[in-house]
């Protein structure tokens, strides 16, 4: 039979074995989205030109476009004038490829057979970048040229806001025949590309 003071003692011991309660987590609350009314001179809303309208967008996303007198301007909004210049919504260019540059730095054969697939994409990023800011802020990309599902991941960085980049609607890996490859490499290399190739990417 345990005495009172061995039974304490073991008591004592269980208890300091035991796992401390998890202190509840403190949730930060999310701070308010940003308000911005802005002001151009005149607004396309891709079929026409409207003069004296308003666009408020709330966080990223447009809350409201319409002439001024219809518009709420919510007290926390803040007013750019943009004074001279026309918003419409933004572009969609429907024949891209990202992971390539221009033939005329680089033929296509060197690009796709001789660049590696880090450097392919870093470039990539350049690319999205530039298209964002040239107005197109979807694009559908035919096709990586050799680079696999590289598309892929470039959409799910711009998704996850690693980069600022024009949303793309990818093709990853080509389908195509032996006849749209690398040229001038030994029959057996082309051969064997033309099959990878050939397999249907879903």
């Amino acid at each position: 039979m345990l005495r009172f003071g061995s039974l304490s003692a073991l008591l004592l011991v269980v208890f300091s074995f035991k796992s401390p309660q998890r202190a509840n987590p403190i949730s930060t609350p999310k701070p308010p989205d940003a308000v911005y009314l802005l002001k151009p001179a005149r607004v396309f809303d891709g079929e026409q030109l409207h003069d004296g309208w308003v666009v408020l967008v709330r966080g990223e996303k447009i809350e409201a476009a319409g002439p001024v007198s219809e518009v709420r301007n919510p007290a926390e909004a803040k007013v750019i004038d943009l004074p001279g210049m026309t918003l419409m919504p933004g572009l969609i260019e429907a024949h891209s490829h990202v992971l390539l540059h221009p033939y005329s730095e680089t033929v296509w054969n060197d690009q796709v057979a001789r660049e590696a697939l880090s450097l392919r994409v870093a470039r990539a990023t350049n690319h999205l970048r530039s298209t964002l800011l040239a107005g197109f802020t979807t694009i559908r990309d035919l096709g990586t040229e050799g680079a696999g599902y590289a598309d892929v991941g470039l959409k799910q960085a711009c998704n996850r806001e690693s980069f600022r980049g024009s949303n793309v609607c990818g093709d990853a890996r080509d389908v195509a025949t032996g006849s749209y490859g690398p040229k001038g490499y030994a029959p057996e290399w082309e051969r064997a590309a033309g099959r990878r190739r050939s397999r249907r990417s879903r």
